[in-house]
This record gives structure tokens, sequence and C-alpha cells, in this order.
């Protein structure tokens, strides 16, 4: 099994202007308490999550909505020949990618505890060229699908318009090209844009 999902701590970098995540302490055994009681504060985009197109579309569905069964199955692992602030296209693949479910490392944010602008973002062609393959979500290295300073957002658009789910933040440095079974479920999260996901692959047997 492969573990993909970046630690959650005080450490983890969140998009400049989000909330980064925090623990209060409501309650303490350590200081005489009869239980530990704590409260999580955080961005719902927080390290590994899944977008809910309500996330870059007005009045579309948010994040409770999501069928699940687009992320848990059989998924394919493929490194993108990425640079640093380009897109990855279609050429960046090599032929790879195909399936219900394609996770791309492309590996332009290598550090989840240290927040670098440049990393890659999706090109449109891309995701249309994988959804006409029958690919229903895509999972990518990266805080987004698009560039850190787009604004029209193309890929996440993209995205939408060819009903592909979306999965970032995951952390794929370690883990071989390949097929796997993926487990990343959105929490049930009513009008969300968003969800963390502890997002994990299983070698296939």
């Amino acid at each position: 099994m492969y573990d993909i999902t970046p630690t959650v701590s005080n450490r983890l970098k969140v998009w400049p202007g989000d909330t980064p995540p925090s623990r209060e302490i409501l309650l303490d055994m350590a200081k005489g308490d009869n239980l530990t009681l704590s409260t999580l504060h955080a961005t719902v985009h927080l390290g590994a999550h899944a977008d809910a197109p309500s996330h870059y579309r007005k009045d579309a569905a948010s994040i409770e909505s999501a069928e699940l069964q687009l992320y848990m199955g059989e998924c394919e692992v493929v490194r993108a020949t990425a640079r640093r602030g380009k897109r990855v296209d279609i050429e960046d693949l090599k032929g790879a990618g195909s399936g219900e479910r394609v996770l791309i490392a492309t590996g332009t944010f290598p550090d989840p505890e240290s927040f670098n602008e440049d990393f890659s973002g999706l090109a449109p062609e891309l995701i249309e060229h994988l959804a006409g393959q029958g690919t229903r979500l895509i999972g990518v290295d990266m805080p987004s699908v698009d560039a850190f300073d787009s604004k029209d957002l193309p890929a996440h658009n993209a995205c939408l318009a060819n009903d592909v789910m979306i999965l970032e933040g995951l952390v794929l440095a370690n883990v071989p090209e390949g097929r796997y079974e993926l487990i990343a479920l959105p929490l049930k999260l009513e009008g969300f844009d968003a969800s963390p996901v502890r997002a994990v692959l299983r070698t296939l047997k």
C-alpha cells in the first residue's frame, strides 16, 4: 500500500490566503481532564483533497453529491515530463494514461510543507483527450490542476465540461508508474466546495 496523502500539521502549506490547519485543544488528559478533545480549523482544500464542481462554477454540485465509486477503484499512475510553470500536455504523458481514473505525477510541487508557485498545470486539451478515453477522475501532485496565476481556470472548466472529477495535492513521488486500486473518499460535507481525503493506493493482485 502507498499512502499518497500529505501529513496534516501546522507545517502543511495551503493556498496563500486560505485557512491553514491548526488544532484547538478543548480538553487535555495531560492537564487532568478525563479525555482529550480537539477541534480542527482548516480549509477544506487541505492537502490531498477532492474538488467539487461548486468550487469553480456557480450553482454546480457540491461535494456531498460526488459519485463515491469514482474515488475508489482501479487507476493508473503516470509520470509527466513536466516543467515548472508550464502546462502538462498530451505529448508530456508519452501516450500513457487510460482508464476511469488517472493520477499524474509531475514532480513540480515536491514539498507540501513549502509552497512553490511555479508548479505545472494541466492543459485543457489533455483533459479532453483523457475524457475521450473514458477517464472520469484526474488526480495530480499539485495544489491545483490550473497554474497558480490562472484566473479563468481552463483546466477546471475542461473537467467540468467533460464530467471529470478532480483530486489535488497527492504525494506521488515514491509511487512507481502502473495500475493500482485507488481509495480516496471525500467526506459528506453538505454544501461544501471540496473535501479532504485520505488517499491510498493498493497494488493489484
